[in-house]
């Protein structure tokens, strides 16, 4: 059964470096949602702010998003049923990959 996580995470930056960070370092948080398993990711730019993503490998499909706002970016995954029973475990790496992406240097 597949599981929905969201993960908020607060910055300093603004909305424009924000985003920059969003996107030089979305292949480290690739590899947080996936649980170090292989997947292929598909990903793409709504807007300026919104970053669409699906993932797929053995046999599962994750998908996602992630919004950019001035004081916060908000990350939404659903992970199948292979890795929904790692949730917990993958959320607090994401949290984890997200705030040292967005921390203030």
């Amino acid at each position: 059964m597949s599981r929905p996580v969201t993960v908020t995470i607060s910055h300093d930056l603004g909305k424009d470096e924000a985003r920059r960070r969003v996107r030089d370092g979305f292949d480290k948080l690739k590899a947080q949602m996936t649980g170090g398993m292989m997947f292929k990711f598909a990903e793409d730019w709504t807007d300026d702010d919104t970053l669409t993503f699906n993932a797929k490998g053995l046999g599962q499909n994750i998908t996602g998003q992630i919004d950019i706002f001035p004081q916060h970016v908000r990350i939404e995954v659903t992970l199948p049923g292979l890795l929904a029973t790692i949730a917990e475990t993958i959320t607090g790496k994401v949290e984890q990959q997200g705030k040292l992406l967005l921390e203030k240097k």
